[in-house]
């Protein structure tokens, strides 16, 4: 057998391994070094070695644990849940306000913290309860925290894109900045649509009710301040160190976990217990990634040697489709892993798999990380798994799961329109950085 054929193979062990619920991680390492000594011989493991070693240097990953450290340390200070209930008082006249002040909350919270389960999880604790009893549509009030809630992945500094960056051979910087715009357009597009509904349909978000506003503005405006400025001041000094080029990711990260120590001190909130838990989800959540990060390029490197992606390449190429008919290929496919698979497995198994293909079709790699980032949130949204519902079905009980499905699927729709925008229009995601560090 060629050894072409041996990596598909291999491919087909660790897909059915996956979908019958083996541990990722180990998979990969034990077909790693079956099918490659199968292929190549002893070769396997002086291979492995090469990768583990390789993985253990780079020094953008271990920005990861200091990201994660940074979002876990500012939902332990609750500054959130004061913003949001600052804003929704500040709008308590407005139609549709508890909409506004989830997606204001949404966006600085995904720059605060890339993990979707833990801001889908903060926003139906906050609005859930609010929302049902000022008598807000069901569909669209679950919709729009799950949609919400999935900015993190997209939104810098997300911790999908630092891992994304030496997948791609790209610096993490510029898919920092190419990723602020289409996450920007993402909120957009939600808010308008949800402000679009309620003034079509004033049921959809009535004004809040009297028992509900604020009695004091000044205290509200004081809420709104001590809530807002101090995460969007440190996200902007750990973002736009990194982007601007004055830190690295790993120094940016840095400050921002340090800020956000201080951060939750200064609000009372860093107390042993806390601490430890930050430490201790840090601690799950890192080694959760990084060393799958390990395990995926070793089983990248084998299926390389082994000869499979440049015959996969080579077969499609032949085809003389379109090369956006490949491109809707490709976002077809990983549209439909992201239903079953988390975005890791996808972003370090399937992405250096395809990576090939994206060089000859002569597609800029930023902007396709962008295009993968923009779908693998819109997967987060969509049936049969959907996590996100059942993140938010755990903490607001009293909706149902039908009707928070039938709630994502018209923010999923929403994704993908934004998906078929950045596509048509690449500047969206390339003007910042082009503008920022040129061509």
């Amino acid at each position: 057998m060629t050894p072409e054929l041996i990596g598909l193979l291999m491919v087909g062990a660790m897909l059915f391994a996956i979908f019958i619920g083996f541990p990722i991680s180990f998979t990969l390492l034990f077909l790693g070094i079956v099918f490659g000594y199968w292929g190549f011989g002893p070769l396997v493991f002086y291979l492995l070695t090469l990768q583990f070693n390789a993985t253990m240097m780079e020094q953008t990953l271990a920005a990861v644990p200091l990201f994660i450290f940074m979002g876990v340390m500012m939902e332990q200070a609750n500054l959130m849940e004061r913003l949001f209930s600052s804003v929704q008082k500040l709008l308590a006249n407005v139609r549709g306000s508890l909409y506004l002040a989830v997606m204001f909350v949404a966006t600085i919270f995904a720059a605060a913290t890339g993990i979707v389960g833990a801001s889908v999880t903060i926003l139906g604790i906050m609005a859930g309860q609010p929302m049902i009893r000022s008598g807000y549509d069901v569909r669209l009030s679950s919709g729009l925290i799950a949609a919400g809630g999935t900015l993190g992945i997209l939104i810098p500094p997300s911790i999908m894109l630092v891992v994304m960056g030496p997948v791609l051979e790209v610096p993490v910087t510029t898919l920092f900045a190419a990723a602020i715009l289409p996450g920007l357009l993402l909120a957009t597009l939600f808010t308008c649509y949800a402000m679009f509904r309620c003034w079509l349909n004033p049921a959809l978000g009535p004004p809040l009710p009297e028992e509900l506003r604020a009695k004091s503005m000044s205290e509200v405006w004081s809420d709104f301040f001590a809530g807002l400025v101090p995460p969007a001041a440190l996200v902007m000094a750990a973002l736009g160190s990194i982007i601007f080029g004055l830190a690295t990711p790993t120094e940016g990260a840095g400050f921002g976990a340090a800020g956000a120590l201080v951060l939750a001190a200064v609000y009372g909130r860093l107390t042993f217990r806390n601490f430890s838990d930050a430490l201790i989800k840090t601690l799950e959540i890192s080694v959760l990634i990084l060393f799958l990060v390990a395990a995926s390029n070793f089983f990248g490197a084998v299926f390389a040697r082994l000869g499979t992606p440049t015959m996969l390449t080579e077969a499609l190429l032949q085809l003389e489709l379109n090369r956006y008919v490949l491109l809707f290929i490709i976002m077809a496919v990983i549209f439909v892993l992201g239903w079953p698979l988390e975005w890791v497995p996808i972003v370090l198994i399937v992405v250096p798999f395809l990576l090939p293909l994206v060089d000859k079709l002569g597609f800029d790699k930023t902007w396709f990380g962008i295009l993968i980032a923009v779908n693998l949130q819109t997967a987060w949204l969509s049936p049969p798994v959907a996590l996100s519902a059942y993140f938010l079905k755990g903490v607001v009980p009293e909706w149902s799961l039908s009707d928070i499905y039938k709630g994502m699927m018209q923010f999923m729709g929403l994704q993908l329109l934004a998906l078929i925008l950045i596509i048509l229009f690449p500047s969206i995601a390339l003007w910042l950085p082009e503008f920022l560090y040129g061509r």
